[in-house]
């Protein structure tokens, strides 16, 4: 993720206490437990007497702390029901340093819209709005373990997940995304040589379900496209049903 050392913003609104204390707490004791507990050294799956090797097992603990370190992150940053500049910046700053989660989820869906805003090296008020609101969603729903878990469950989903092929291949999308609006990811989609169709088809191979939509999808508007891509598969048509956190593991 390309951040510009000095963004410019549309607000001048002043730091949140609770917010930016909040950052230099998370930025501070962040800095300590990195030299203090996670230098990473070492190799290798296992030590000879079984336990794991400082790096594998430094690693992973890492990225788990860090991402309960996001949701503390989002859930302070929304509190006051608002995400000024400072925030903003410092928020960017920390997601910069953190490269250990850039491919965990949440962390790579919100990277990947800092980015898209990002694109003309500012972030105006409109847009940190639209940050505020996936900020509040990630908070509500939590880290990987949790985020689309129980979403997942109620929905039929292609077992095991399948790998995501993208040249070639069409895919359909339904529901609300973490990712960013549909266009945004049928964007993604082409840009790697797939294909989009706005509707469930026998020659669709893909079709992503996003994770904002309702649990409750047989009542739900995307769920007509769900019923009928089932309907497809079960006829051996070679149809997958993906949830978006699966689609986002591939891109």
């Amino acid at each position: 993720m390309v951040i510009p050392p000095q963004v410019g913003f549309g607000s001048n609104h002043t730091a949140g206490s609770s917010g930016s204390n909040l950052l230099r707490c998370f930025a501070l004791w962040s800095a300590v437990m990195a030299d203090k507990f996670y230098i990473l050294k070492g190799g290798g799956a296992l030590n000879d007497d079984g336990p794991p090797k400082p790096k594998q097992w430094n690693q992973k603990r890492l990225a788990e702390r860090s991402l309960d370190e996001l949701m503390g992150l989002c859930k302070g940053l929304v509190a006051d029901k608002i995400l000024n500049e400072k925030e903003t910046s410092a928020l960017i700053a920390w997601l910069k340093a953190t490269r250990q989660i850039e491919n965990c989820w949440p962390a790579n869906v919100l990277m990947a819209r800092i980015d898209s805003m990002l694109a003309d090296q500012r972030i105006d008020a409109d847009e940190r709005t639209e940050l505020f609101t996936l900020l509040n969603e990630i908070a509500a729903g939590g880290k990987q373990n949790n985020i689309g878990q129980n979403f997942s469950i109620s929905l039929p989903l292609t077992k095991p997940a399948p790998a995501i092929v993208f040249p070639d291949h069409v895919f359909c999308f339904t529901g609300k995304f973490y990712f960013g609006t549909r266009q945004a990811c049928q964007l993604a989609v082409r840009e790697r040589g797939g294909l989009v169709l706005d509707n469930v088809t026998q020659q669709t191979h893909y079709l992503v379900i996003g994770t904002l939509g309702s649990t409750d999808w047989v009542h739900s508007t995307h769920g007509r496209k769900i019923e009928h891509a089932v309907e497809l598969a079960q006829k051996g048509m070679p149809i997958a049903l993906v949830s978006e956190q699966q689609w986002t593991i591939h891109l």
